[in-house]
């Protein structure tokens, strides 16, 4: 994670511009004086870095919730930010270095937006959750050229590494982005990718909740999935493969096909190295024997006036409302200039989507993006919603 260890933290004016990036506001902890988080825009990545306090010293990084898939935009921000306000750096890991040419060149960088906006479908498309060094992605992006490839990653190297390579082969039927794979699949049109390939996922063995395969991933693929179409897993794990086979013959009807050790065309290098340990390899392949409802999601996310005060909303911070089929958390409270700011967690138990919430008079907005457009979501939203009217 790129930080600067600084000597001592301080503020400058704000709202402000410098070199490209712009400094929104400053928010304030209420209940954790040594945190604070600072909005900034960098071209049009907005999000917050995040500012602690440790003994003597202090640190400056990006705020998790919020990272942006381009981590020069990170560099950017920090380093633009340590030289508006003077400080002092004891230590970094930021590079000072100019942008990759390769990834001023290539536009397959996609904000789930992009998605959420108008989902391409004017051709088939396959997705490959969690693609890591990109070798089966660009390997099925050049073999296939008439098929758009969705590449679906949280690690953000392995997305600069790719962008690289897709700048480099010139490769224009690829997308990548930086999300939950889960909520991403719930804004995917019905019937309309051709394969969704999983491979070596984390097997997450005391932490089984987070595992990509579910009973409501493999319904949410059976939708999108055109007829004929196939969910592809393929893991190193025994553990995982039994659970998984046991959670795809749970539904009443399914097509499966099962392979142990097979060959296929393009292997990564972990795969490589498990082979040389002579370990088992398990495919689990979940065949699409049926046409799915067209996809209809209806509601938005504008708010009620919102009718309780601002000591309210901060007596809120660590309160867990729960309500049919999800929940909301209200995790922090920041004091801003104006207005207060609560960091959420909402939706589903399985899949919480976690962004930040505004406050200012009786207006509530949320912040940086609007939440997915999902069933759960937007269910959570009417919940907060009276929360917020009471």
């Amino acid at each position: 994670m790129p930080h600067l260890h600084i000597e001592e933290f301080k503020e400058i004016e704000f709202p402000s511009q410098s070199e490209g990036v712009s400094f929104n506001f400053i928010a304030d902890n209420v209940n954790h004086k040594e945190e604070r988080l600072i909005s900034v825009k960098v071209e049009d990545d907005e999000f917050f870095l995040l500012v602690k306090d440790e003994n003597s010293k202090s640190l400056l990084k990006v705020d998790k919730l919020t990272k942006p898939a381009s981590i020069y935009n990170v560099h950017k921000a920090l380093l633009t930010y340590a030289k508006a306000a003077d400080l002092n750096v004891l230590s970094s890991n930021v590079p000072q270095n100019q942008k990759n040419i390769h990834l001023q060149e290539v536009t397959a960088l996609k904000d789930i937006s992009y998605f959420a906006g108008d989902f391409p479908k004017d051709r088939e498309v396959r997705i490959e959750v969690g693609f890591g060094s990109g070798r089966h992605l660009l390997h099925q992006a050049i073999t296939n050229p008439e098929i758009l490839f969705i590449g679906i990653e949280i690690h953000h190297p392995s997305i600069e590494q790719v962008l690289k390579q897709i700048a480099i082969k010139k490769l224009d039927n690829i997308f990548l982005l930086s999300y939950d794979a889960r909520l991403f699949m719930e804004l995917v049109p019905s019937n309309i990718v051709g394969k969704i390939y999983v491979h070596f996922p984390v097997p997450w063995d005391k932490k089984p909740h987070r595992r990509v395969i579910s009973t409501t991933f493999i319904e949410e693929a059976g939708r999108i999935l055109k007829v004929g179409g196939t969910l592809e897993l393929r893991t190193d794990s025994e553990n995982y493969y039994a659970y998984s086979y046991e959670t795809f013959i749970a539904f009443n009807r399914t097509t499966l096909h099962i392979n142990k050790n097979k060959d296929i065309a393009v292997t990564s290098k972990y795969e490589d190295r498990w082979r040389k340990m002579q370990k088992n390899i398990y495919d689990v392949t979940m065949i699409n024997d049926e046409e799915s409802f067209a996809l209809n999601m209806e509601g938005n996310f504008d708010f009620l006036d919102v009718a309780i005060s601002q000591e309210e909303i901060i007596k809120l911070h660590k309160k867990v409302q729960k309500f049919d089929g999800g929940f909301v958390h209200f995790e922090r409270v920041y004091m801003l200039k104006e207005g207060v700011m609560v960091r959420l967690s909402m939706g589903s138990f399985d899949k919480p989507e976690h962004l930040y919430l505004i406050v200012k008079e009786n207006k509530a907005y949320y912040y940086p993006a609007l939440p997915l457009k999902s069933k759960s979501n937007l269910s959570a939203h009417l919940f907060l919603s009276k929360v917020l009217h009471g």
